[in-house]
């Protein structure tokens, strides 16, 4: 019996220093900055990043890359500076193909646009999309850079409002113009 107890006992000691050992070379779970650039397609509804947020971490996100809503006219993150999102879109009244974000599958819409920095409001999982009705003629993709740091984990402790705070977005008038 005494035999079965150190054999057990020097099995754990064995596994957990070989998991030690792993874990210090860089074999095993990998940080969030470690993982690839997701990519948001324009021909897709919400995306989801793969990174699930929790109320009050602040989001720096930076997206780059090309798609294509409107025939012909290839544009970035930032939308189109010509034509405003019509009442069918997402958020109207702003570019029509901005890059938009969400928390959760039911959360409040945001303007990420080319990026910025966001608290997030409410915990789950960060999704992604184009702003346009008809997705099924968009084409190309943008990739999205995403850093977060947690509320615990931030210098500036509990001071910080849970509100997004994302660039300011560019609305375009009727007429065309920007203001």
């Amino acid at each position: 019996m005494k035999r079965a107890g150190i054999m057990v006992l020097l099995t754990v000691l064995v596994l957990g220093s070989a998991g030690v050992w792993l874990i210090r070379r860089g074999v095993g779970p990998i940080g969030q900055n470690a993982l690839s650039q997701p990519r948001i397609y324009a021909y897709r509804d919400w995306q989801s990043v793969g990174v699930y947020v929790n109320q009050g971490d602040l989001m720096r996100m930076r997206a780059q890359g090309t798609w294509l809503y409107t025939p012909g006219e290839y544009h970035g993150p930032e939308g189109h500076h010509k034509y405003r999102a019509p009442d069918t879109y997402p958020i109207n009244g702003i570019a029509g193909g901005v890059l938009l974000g969400r928390i959760g599958e039911d959360g409040p819409i945001f303007i990420v646009g080319r990026g910025g920095t966001f608290y997030a409001e409410r915990s789950g999982l960060l999704y992604l999309r184009i702003n346009d009705d008809i997705l099924s003629d968009n084409e190309g993709y943008v990739t999205v850079e995403l850093e977060v740091t947690s509320k615990a984990d931030s210098s500036q402790g509990d001071t910080r409002s849970p509100v997004y705070r994302p660039v300011e977005p560019e609305v375009i008038s009727s007429a065309g113009d920007r203001r």
